[in-house]
């Protein structure tokens, strides 16, 4: 290895990890399952798992004719900057069997969302940060309450516990039994 590579491998080591939350879901086929190997496959893609929910069962929200999602949130580390972060994601999702189009918050193998990174903001046409509608989606807050209560959103301060307490959303989420979830 030359200097200069030694260098640069040497500089990349010291770049801070991030803390990221990110929301997991599935209603096609075994969802658990799917979960769990979108999860499996984030190291691979320069993400750390840290820390993961329990697996809940939940209500569909926007599209209701379709079949109830399993829905996770992993805490996470990453030294990827967050459109990177988004483009390995997508490419995890792809890789799960999840095509472009279909029936817009329809059925799906899995769905990976970015809800925080860090105290970030980012505001681009592919990419929201912190998810918009973090705040409305109680599949979203009640595995992210688990793990991180006191984790405050970036633009209004609140907890997520706060959050959780206050969002208009009334759609049922069931936390599966461990042997449900299946998890390592």
């Amino acid at each position: 290895m030359s200097s200069l590579q030694s260098k640069i491998q040497s500089s990349k080591s010291k770049i801070p990890l991030k803390r990221v939350y990110l929301s997991l879901g599935s209603n096609l086929g075994d969802g658990a399952a799917q979960l769990r190997q979108a999860l499996a496959m984030l190291p691979g893609a320069g993400v750390r798992v840290t820390g993961v929910s329990s697996f809940y069962k939940t209500q569909p929200v926007d599209f209701r004719p379709q079949p109830w999602f399993v829905n996770c949130v992993a805490k996470a580390a990453t030294d990827l900057m967050p459109l990177n972060l988004l483009k390995r994601l997508k490419a995890i999702e792809r890789a799960l069997g999840r095509r472009p189009g279909g029936i817009p918050k329809g059925p799906r193998a899995i769905d990976i969302d970015i809800l925080l990174y860090e105290n970030a903001v980012v505001r681009s046409r592919g990419l929201t940060i912190p998810h918009e509608r973090l705040g409305e989606r109680r599949f979203m807050l009640v595995p992210l309450s688990e793990i991180a209560p006191e984790v405050r959103h970036p633009l209004t301060s609140l907890t997520i516990r706060e959050m959780l307490a206050g969002t208009p959303d009334r759609s049922q989420v069931f936390r599966l039994k461990e042997q449900d979830e299946d998890r390592p």
